[in-house]
């Protein structure tokens, strides 16, 4: 049975005002280290509660994925009371964290100078599109954007001659992991400092930043020794090789990798081979590597190669339906999935967080129903039920 904690957050108080992707995965994670984190929602909710399957109104699957362990106040913050109810709020936080383009900001009181100035410790988190001394400051920024101008796309269309975006929220998913790590180091500065300070996490910056650590490459010196791209990892023949029964991931690497599978298949003379014989040359010539590698395992089956691979101690696996990941026995045993059964929904299922401290997690708890926590936490804040009321109004 799984130990489970508090979490090292705990007693960490986040206030996130952002929506979709980038920023509620940023807060989940602070969820899961054991942060209390408010999702501030306007009356008609973050627009992911809508999207997707759904047993309940408002309780959509992609809501689920971003907002576990949370609690939800509604805040109409056209409304000035309703911007004092989020001024006292604040007094309470550790964290501020929103994805409203900054021009927005000042005229709710919002602006980091301001809020900084009143509350010293808060560290406060700005989730933009694009770095605010730039001459992209506060232009919008989603997904399929940011994958494009960072480069994904060029690098899908240099390796399938289509430009393509990842079939993934890349962009939102990756800013989001940056977002959380970025808070967190503020927050362990604050505890060195006392004070608090300005986060700020672009998504252009950071997705450029991303993609360019394997493929700035030859562009890290002066005069450029290459251009940008890394080949090996752009190589058409880079994919899980088909076998005569599916697919195969396998990847042998080292020289030693090598040597042993081109004695596997016959070809031990190709060890030798001035094009293959080490590492750098094997990245001069990745593409014709990978295309005998392909060619070989296409005369086996999947399970053939699964063994070959185990006694050459190649890394090898065969290629997995996401379907299928709930019933994988490594995720199974390590609890990967946690289930929460809800009165209302009943079992609902969630991949939780992979990390462990000292051997234990936090709980995880159902996302939040939209407004589900406002009465309570702005009563908690100092609000009397007069004014809890008149917010909606």
């Amino acid at each position: 049975m799984e130990t489970q904690l508090q979490g090292p957050l705990s007693g960490v108080r986040v206030l996130d005002l952002s929506s979709v992707v980038f920023g509620p995965l940023a807060s989940q994670v602070l969820a899961d280290y054991g942060a209390e984190v408010i999702k501030i929602e306007p009356p008609g909710g973050d627009s992911t509660r809508h999207t997707g399957p759904a047993v309940e109104a408002g309780m959509a699957a992609m809501f689920m994925g971003c907002n576990r362990s949370k609690k939800s106040v509604v805040l109409d913050l056209k409304q000035p009371a309703a911007q004092e109810a989020l001024q006292a709020l604040l007094a309470t936080a550790d964290v501020f964290m929103h994805s409203m383009r900054p021009q927005k900001l000042a005229k709710l009181g919002l602006d980091q100078a301001s809020l900084r100035s009143r509350y010293p410790r808060l560290v406060y988190a700005g989730l933009h599109g694009f770095g605010e001394d730039g001459p992209y400051a506060g232009m919008p920024a989603y997904d399929d954007v940011i994958q494009g101008m960072s480069g994904l796309a060029d690098l899908m269309q240099r390796q399938t001659g289509e430009a393509r975006y990842l079939p993934t929220i890349a962009a939102d998913k990756t800013c989001g992991l940056v977002g959380a790590h970025a808070i967190l180091a503020a927050l362990f500065a604050r505890e060195r400092t006392g004070q608090g300070s300005f986060v700020e996490i672009p998504m252009y910056e950071t997705m450029v930043g991303f993609n360019l650590v394997e493929h700035f490459y030859g562009m890290h010196f002066t005069p450029a020794l290459s251009g940008a791209g890394y080949p090996r990892v752009m190589a058409p023949w880079r994919k899980p090789y088909k076998t005569l029964d599916g697919h195969v991931c396998m990847m042998p690497y080292t020289d030693a990798h090598w040597r042993r599978f081109f004695d596997a298949v016959g070809q031990p003379e190709l060890a030798g081979d001035a094009r293959f014989a080490d590492q750098a040359s094997r990245t001069q010539h990745i593409a014709e590597l990978l295309e005998i590698l392909s060619q070989q395992v296409q005369k086996h089956d999947t399970r053939h190669w699964l063994q070959t691979c185990e006694r050459l101690e190649i890394p090898a696996a065969p290629v997995a339906r996401m379907d299928e990941l709930p019933q994988d026995p490594h995720l199974q045993a390590t609890g990967f999935f946690a289930s929460v059964a809800d009165p209302a929904m009943g079992e609902v299922r969630f991949p939780r967080s992979p990390v462990r401290f000292d051997g234990a997690q936090a709980p995880i708890t159902m996302p939040p129903r939209l407004g589900q926590h406002t009465a309570e936490l702005l009563r908690e804040a100092g609000l009397s039920d007069t004014d809890i009321a008149q917010l909606s109004s």
